[in-house]
């Protein structure tokens, strides 16, 4: 697809050599050289991880699948003879609790007094003789 042969390189480190100069151009290589490094690292690591995660996967394929329990035999209905002291399973069920008494009924406010707005006061016509 893309191919560089020897001479392609030759002549891209002849342009480096002559843009960049004498000093700059082994600093520029050297950076060049750690990030391809890192890059490769990088690759390596991911290649590794994926190899593991397919090799997991294709051991829990490979693995029968778990029997599934049996489920465990009925319980018989009645046992055979009670223990003294034991409640009869088959006798009838407890009664159930009495529920808690209802809570008291707040007395009802007093009515109030008829509107005795515009009518004379009352007096007491005994008390005045």
């Amino acid at each position: 697809m893309f191919e560089v042969g020897f001479t392609e390189i030759i002549l891209i480190l002849g342009i480096a050599l002559v843009v960049l100069g004498p000093e700059k151009l082994p600093k520029v290589a050297a950076e060049i050289g750690r990030w391809m490094g890192r890059a490769r690292a990088m690759a390596r690591q991911l290649k590794s991880q994926l190899d593991e995660e397919v090799s997991l996967q294709e051991r829990s394929w490979s693995q029968p699948a778990p029997k599934p329990t049996a489920p465990p035999p009925p319980a018989s209905p009645t046992p055979a003879s009670p223990t003294p002291g034991t409640p009869d399973p088959a006798a009838e069920p407890p009664e159930p609790p009495e529920p808690p008494p209802a809570a008291q009924a707040t007395p009802e406010p007093p009515a109030s007094p008829p509107d005795t707005a515009g009518a004379e006061p009352a007096t007491d016509k005994n008390a005045a003789s």
